[in-house]
């Protein structure tokens, strides 16, 4: 038999719990929002501003991210949270999360709140005690920074609707990439009822467009777009499969990102995976990194992946790969290919890329300068020539550029040993500011 024993908290105690309880979400990223302080209230949002990462000048940038409560209705398999574990519980009111906000931005802690949930009572309790606080935030507290909340599947879509018009971005988590893994992991938790909110918000959103379009001081509903994240490893999809799921939320949801969380076996369930090797770092980076293609790049998922070969090359990084099996296709003349083409080869990002187009424009260029304008040339002198000649004579052959390109590797940290470690990103975590 399960006891239940409640204890008196300080707002302390219950900070302590609920931001640890936060740290599994990583659906948080920059804001994507400009927003100037009207005078009449406190904060401001910048696009580029609000991230647990570090700014290009090198400022570290962070917000308050926190659980409204860890409590929850749901058994999920895989969350620390879950009904059945014996952990300390505790729920913040409306009001104490608007004192911690405010408090913490008047001391220059945070720029904004990330406020997500477990389920209290019911979906539509939650979303309810959600938009309390952030009404009180903006409306008695006047607070101008940046906010995301979680839209909680199942709830009212009125009060989505409500508390959209108060946040910068929603997410909504899609826990697991296929339904299949849902059932498997959380058969508590349906796909559609999944989907439900993140359809709303889109289609409130493009409504909201019409709307900005016509009357200039309307309203703005989730003006930084809405998230979603998926846990990986934890069930048998392949990179395939999750990146096919990862292009469709793109593609019609319009999603701002989709977030990869390396599983962590959290729970003691003969359901869950034993990875002897814990979590799947280095395959959760290379999900960005094809993520990135997708989104800046132009790369399709079945350009990069297909049934047959369903995984990524954990040795390489996944332009690199695609580069390799599509040799046909190279060199490529830097002052000839269009911006699109050069966004192909290995080594060249879409700043360089951008860089090339402009400055062959005023002359020619040279290998000296594709370096000064942030080519990689480690890489790209496989794939690329300059003016009609190669940097030094190379083969184009599978074999020889793969030897070559992991042979140049980067260098391990000290103490690192003869393998590469490879552990998950904290707040504080750069390598500009490793000492």
């Amino acid at each position: 038999m399960n006891y239940h024993i409640e204890q008196q908290m300080n707002l302390s105690q219950k900070l302590e719990i609920l931001a640890d309880a936060a740290k599994y979400d990583v659906a948080c990223t920059s804001s994507g929002v400009d927003r100037k302080n009207s005078g009449k209230g406190i904060g401001n949002c910048i696009t580029p501003g609000i991230c647990h990462s570090f700014s290009a000048d090198g400022r570290c940038i962070s917000l308050l991210k926190i659980l409204f409560t860890n409590e929850c209705i749901f058994d999920c398999r895989y969350c620390i949270n879950r009904r059945s574990n014996d952990v300390p519980r505790a729920s913040f009111t409306p009001q104490e999360v608007c004192d911690l906000t405010i408090e913490f931005y008047r001391r220059n802690y945070i720029e904004g709140l990330f406020l997500s949930s477990g389920i209290l009572g019911s979906p539509d309790m939650t979303m309810d005690l959600l938009y309390q606080t952030l009404y009180k935030l903006r409306t008695e507290y006047h607070f101008q920074g940046y906010i995301h909340v979680k839209a909680i599947p199942g709830a009212d879509p009125e009060l989505i609707a409500r508390t959209g018009y108060l946040a910068d971005r929603m997410s909504v988590n899609l826990e697991l990439p296929t339904a299949e893994g849902l059932n498997a992991l959380a058969p508590q938790k349906k796909r559609p009822k999944l989907l439900a909110p993140i359809r709303q918000v889109r289609q409130m959103r493009m409504q909201n467009k019409n709307e900005l379009a016509l009357y200039r001081h309307a309203p703005k509903f989730v003006p930084a777009g809405q998230s979603t994240q998926m846990i990986i490893g934890a069930t048998g999809e392949s990179d395939w499969q999750i990146m096919k799921v990862a292009e469709h939320m793109y593609k019609k949801y319009e999603m701002k990102r989709v977030f990869y969380s390396a599983f962590l076996r959290v729970n003691d369930d003969s359901l869950l995976p034993v990875l002897p090797g814990g979590p799947p770092l280095l395959r959760e980076h290379r999900l960005y990194q094809a993520d990135w293609l997708l989104r800046y790049y132009g790369f399709g998922t079945d350009e990069l992946l297909s049934e047959e070969k369903p995984d990524f090359n954990l040795l390489l990084d996944p332009k690199c790969d695609w580069a390799l099996r599509h040799l046909e296709q190279f060199p490529i003349e830097v002052m000839r290919a269009d911006y699109h083409t050069l966004l192909r080869v290995p080594g060249i990002g879409y700043r360089a890329a951008s860089r090339i187009v402009k400055a062959r424009r005023l002359g020619t260029l040279d290998y000296a300068n594709l370096k000064k304008m942030g080519v990689v040339l480690k890489r790209a002198i496989f794939f690329i020539t300059c003016g009609g000649k190669q940097m030094y004579p190379v083969k184009l052959e599978e074999d020889y550029i793969l030897r070559n390109i992991l042979d140049g590797k980067e260098r391990l940290r000290p103490g690192a040993g003869e393998q590469p470690v490879y552990e998950q990103l904290s707040l504080f975590d750069d390598p500009r500011f490793s000492v």
